[in-house]
Protein backbone atom coordinates (compact mmCIF):
# COMPACT_ATOMS: atom_id res chain seq x y z
CA UNK A 1 0.00 0.00 0.00
CA UNK A 2 2.96 2.32 -0.51
CA UNK A 3 1.13 4.20 -3.24
CA UNK A 4 -2.29 4.16 -1.61
CA UNK A 5 -2.77 7.90 -1.34
CA UNK A 6 -1.55 8.63 -4.86
CA UNK A 7 -3.78 5.96 -6.35
CA UNK A 8 -6.75 7.15 -4.34
CA UNK A 9 -6.24 10.69 -5.58
CA UNK A 10 -6.10 9.50 -9.18
CA UNK A 11 -9.23 7.40 -8.77
CA UNK A 12 -10.98 10.23 -7.03
CA UNK A 13 -10.55 12.46 -10.05
CA UNK A 14 -13.33 10.40 -11.60
CA UNK A 15 -15.63 11.39 -8.74
CA UNK A 16 -15.93 14.82 -10.32
CA UNK A 17 -18.24 13.20 -12.87
CA UNK A 18 -20.69 12.17 -10.16
CA UNK A 19 -23.79 14.37 -9.64
CA UNK A 20 -23.25 16.96 -6.94
CA UNK A 21 -19.58 16.17 -6.36
CA UNK A 22 -18.29 19.37 -7.98
CA UNK A 23 -20.67 21.50 -5.91
CA UNK A 24 -19.71 19.63 -2.77
CA UNK A 25 -16.08 20.40 -3.54
CA UNK A 26 -16.80 24.11 -3.77
CA UNK A 27 -18.67 24.06 -0.48
CA UNK A 28 -16.03 22.04 1.33
CA UNK A 29 -14.01 24.08 3.85
CA UNK A 30 -10.85 22.29 2.76
CA UNK A 31 -10.77 21.81 -1.01
CA UNK A 32 -8.22 18.98 -0.84
CA UNK A 33 -9.13 16.24 -3.28
CA UNK A 34 -6.60 13.85 -1.78
CA UNK A 35 -8.20 14.13 1.65
CA UNK A 36 -11.66 13.73 0.15
CA UNK A 37 -10.52 10.67 -1.80
CA UNK A 38 -9.03 9.17 1.35
CA UNK A 39 -12.34 9.64 3.14
CA UNK A 40 -14.27 8.00 0.29
CA UNK A 41 -11.80 5.12 0.22
CA UNK A 42 -12.03 4.44 3.96
CA UNK A 43 -15.81 4.67 4.04
CA UNK A 44 -16.01 1.96 1.37
CA UNK A 45 -14.84 -0.67 3.88
CA UNK A 46 -17.20 -2.37 6.27
CA UNK A 47 -16.42 -1.73 9.91
CA UNK A 48 -16.45 -5.47 10.66
CA UNK A 49 -13.68 -6.28 8.20
CA UNK A 50 -10.90 -8.42 9.68
CA UNK A 51 -8.64 -6.35 11.92
CA UNK A 52 -5.57 -7.10 9.79
CA UNK A 53 -7.06 -5.42 6.73
CA UNK A 54 -8.40 -2.42 8.63
CA UNK A 55 -5.02 -1.70 10.18
CA UNK A 56 -3.45 -1.95 6.71
CA UNK A 57 -5.43 1.12 5.69
CA UNK A 58 -3.08 3.23 7.82
CA UNK A 59 0.29 4.00 6.31
CA UNK A 60 3.35 3.50 8.48
CA UNK A 61 6.19 6.02 8.36
CA UNK A 62 7.95 4.34 5.43
CA UNK A 63 4.75 4.24 3.37
CA UNK A 64 3.92 7.84 4.22
CA UNK A 65 7.34 9.11 3.19
CA UNK A 66 7.40 7.06 -0.01
CA UNK A 67 3.98 8.43 -0.93
CA UNK A 68 5.05 11.97 -0.08
CA UNK A 69 8.12 11.76 -2.31
CA UNK A 70 6.47 9.60 -4.98
CA UNK A 71 8.83 6.70 -4.27
CA UNK A 72 11.91 8.87 -4.77
CA UNK A 73 12.92 10.39 -1.42
CA UNK A 74 16.19 12.32 -1.04
CA UNK A 75 19.24 10.14 -0.46
CA UNK A 76 19.56 11.04 3.23
CA UNK A 77 15.92 10.29 3.92
CA UNK A 78 16.08 7.09 1.88
CA UNK A 79 18.97 5.90 4.05
CA UNK A 80 16.97 6.71 7.20
CA UNK A 81 13.99 4.71 5.94
CA UNK A 82 16.15 1.71 5.12
CA UNK A 83 17.89 1.82 8.50
CA UNK A 84 14.57 1.96 10.34
CA UNK A 85 13.17 -0.92 8.28
CA UNK A 86 16.26 -3.04 8.87
CA UNK A 87 15.65 -2.73 12.61
CA UNK A 88 12.24 -4.42 12.22
CA UNK A 89 13.63 -7.74 10.97
CA UNK A 90 13.10 -10.71 13.27
CA UNK A 91 14.58 -14.19 12.97
CA UNK A 92 13.41 -17.73 13.82
CA UNK A 93 13.87 -18.67 17.45
CA UNK A 94 16.33 -21.44 16.60
CA UNK A 95 18.34 -19.06 14.41
CA UNK A 96 18.41 -21.32 11.35
CA UNK A 97 17.79 -19.34 8.15
CA UNK A 98 17.64 -22.19 5.62
CA UNK A 99 14.59 -24.41 5.83
CA UNK A 100 13.10 -27.02 3.52
CA UNK A 101 13.16 -26.08 -0.16
CA UNK A 102 10.22 -28.37 -0.91
CA UNK A 103 8.07 -26.38 1.50
CA UNK A 104 9.45 -23.19 -0.02
CA UNK A 105 8.44 -24.39 -3.47
CA UNK A 106 4.84 -24.71 -2.29
CA UNK A 107 4.84 -21.27 -0.68
CA UNK A 108 6.35 -19.62 -3.76
CA UNK A 109 3.61 -21.05 -5.97
CA UNK A 110 0.62 -20.29 -3.74
CA UNK A 111 -1.20 -17.14 -4.76
CA UNK A 112 -4.37 -17.60 -2.74
CA UNK A 113 -5.29 -16.53 0.75
CA UNK A 114 -5.99 -13.24 2.41
CA UNK A 115 -9.44 -12.51 1.01
CA UNK A 116 -10.73 -9.19 2.22
CA UNK A 117 -14.34 -9.73 1.17
CA UNK A 118 -17.25 -11.51 2.80
CA UNK A 119 -18.63 -13.28 -0.25
CA UNK A 120 -15.73 -15.73 -0.44
CA UNK A 121 -13.78 -15.59 2.83
CA UNK A 122 -10.74 -17.76 3.40
CA UNK A 123 -11.65 -21.22 4.68
CA UNK A 124 -10.00 -22.34 7.94
CA UNK A 125 -6.45 -23.51 7.37
CA UNK A 126 -6.01 -21.81 4.00
CA UNK A 127 -2.30 -21.53 3.24
CA UNK A 128 -1.16 -18.00 2.56
CA UNK A 129 1.83 -18.17 0.27
CA UNK A 130 4.27 -15.68 -1.12
CA UNK A 131 2.89 -15.76 -4.69
CA UNK A 132 6.50 -15.27 -5.80
CA UNK A 133 5.80 -16.25 -9.41
CA UNK A 134 3.57 -13.21 -9.80
CA UNK A 135 6.74 -11.12 -10.06
CA UNK A 136 9.70 -13.45 -10.57
CA UNK A 137 10.94 -16.33 -12.67
CA UNK A 138 12.12 -19.13 -10.37
CA UNK A 139 12.06 -22.83 -11.31
CA UNK A 140 12.43 -23.37 -15.05
CA UNK A 141 9.52 -25.82 -15.18
CA UNK A 142 7.09 -23.02 -14.28
CA UNK A 143 6.51 -21.05 -17.47
CA UNK A 144 3.87 -18.67 -16.09
CA UNK A 145 5.64 -15.94 -14.15
CA UNK A 146 5.68 -12.16 -13.88
CA UNK A 147 8.48 -9.81 -14.82
CA UNK A 148 7.89 -6.96 -12.37
CA UNK A 149 10.85 -8.26 -10.39
CA UNK A 150 14.15 -9.70 -11.66
CA UNK A 151 14.54 -13.34 -12.64
CA UNK A 152 15.58 -15.48 -9.67
CA UNK A 153 16.33 -18.56 -11.77
CA UNK A 154 19.72 -20.00 -10.70
CA UNK A 155 19.66 -17.64 -7.69
CA UNK A 156 21.86 -19.83 -5.50
CA UNK A 157 23.88 -21.18 -8.39
CA UNK A 158 24.99 -17.66 -9.28
CA UNK A 159 25.35 -16.21 -5.80
CA UNK A 160 26.41 -19.17 -3.69
CA UNK A 161 25.24 -20.15 -0.23
CA UNK A 162 27.50 -18.10 2.03
CA UNK A 163 26.16 -16.88 5.36
CA UNK A 164 26.05 -13.37 3.94
CA UNK A 165 23.93 -14.40 0.95
CA UNK A 166 21.58 -16.47 3.09
CA UNK A 167 21.07 -13.62 5.57
CA UNK A 168 20.56 -11.10 2.75
CA UNK A 169 17.96 -13.36 1.14
CA UNK A 170 16.07 -13.82 4.41
CA UNK A 171 16.19 -10.12 5.24
CA UNK A 172 15.05 -9.12 1.76
CA UNK A 173 11.98 -11.34 1.95
CA UNK A 174 11.19 -10.28 5.51
CA UNK A 175 11.38 -6.55 4.80
CA UNK A 176 12.46 -5.46 1.34
CA UNK A 177 12.34 -1.79 2.31
CA UNK A 178 15.45 -2.36 4.39
CA UNK A 179 17.38 -2.47 1.11
CA UNK A 180 15.35 -0.28 -1.22
CA UNK A 181 13.29 2.29 0.64
CA UNK A 182 10.30 2.45 -1.71
CA UNK A 183 10.44 -0.88 -3.52
CA UNK A 184 7.33 -2.57 -4.91
CA UNK A 185 8.19 -5.84 -3.17
CA UNK A 186 5.88 -6.69 -0.25
CA UNK A 187 7.27 -6.76 3.27
CA UNK A 188 6.23 -10.35 3.95
CA UNK A 189 7.65 -10.75 7.43
CA UNK A 190 6.94 -7.28 8.76
CA UNK A 191 3.25 -7.61 7.90
CA UNK A 192 3.08 -11.19 9.25
CA UNK A 193 2.01 -12.50 5.87
CA UNK A 194 4.71 -15.15 6.17
CA UNK A 195 6.17 -16.43 9.43
CA UNK A 196 9.95 -16.42 9.98
CA UNK A 197 9.91 -20.20 9.55
CA UNK A 198 8.06 -19.95 6.23
CA UNK A 199 10.58 -17.39 5.03
CA UNK A 200 13.41 -19.84 5.76
CA UNK A 201 11.69 -22.34 3.45
CA UNK A 202 11.59 -19.80 0.63
CA UNK A 203 15.25 -19.00 1.30
CA UNK A 204 15.99 -22.72 0.86
CA UNK A 205 14.00 -22.78 -2.37
CA UNK A 206 16.25 -19.99 -3.67
CA UNK A 207 19.66 -21.15 -2.47
CA UNK A 208 19.60 -24.94 -2.02
CA UNK A 209 21.60 -26.62 -4.83
CA UNK A 210 18.92 -29.36 -4.98
CA UNK A 211 16.11 -26.88 -5.48
CA UNK A 212 14.62 -26.68 -9.01
CA UNK A 213 15.48 -22.97 -8.94
CA UNK A 214 19.12 -23.97 -9.32
CA UNK A 215 18.65 -26.72 -11.86
CA UNK A 216 18.78 -26.35 -15.63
Amino acid sequence: MTRTIARIALAAAGLALLPGFAQAQKNAPNNDITAQAEQVFRSSFRADNPKYWMTRLDQDEAMRLCSQYRDNPPAKLRAQIEKAQMATIRYPVEGKLIGDWKEGEKLAAVGTGGHIGFIQPDPPGRLRGGNCYACHQLAKKEVAYGTIGPSLHHFGKLRGTSDEIVKYTYDKIYNSNAFTACTNMPRFGLHSWLTPEQITHIVAFLVDPESPVNKD
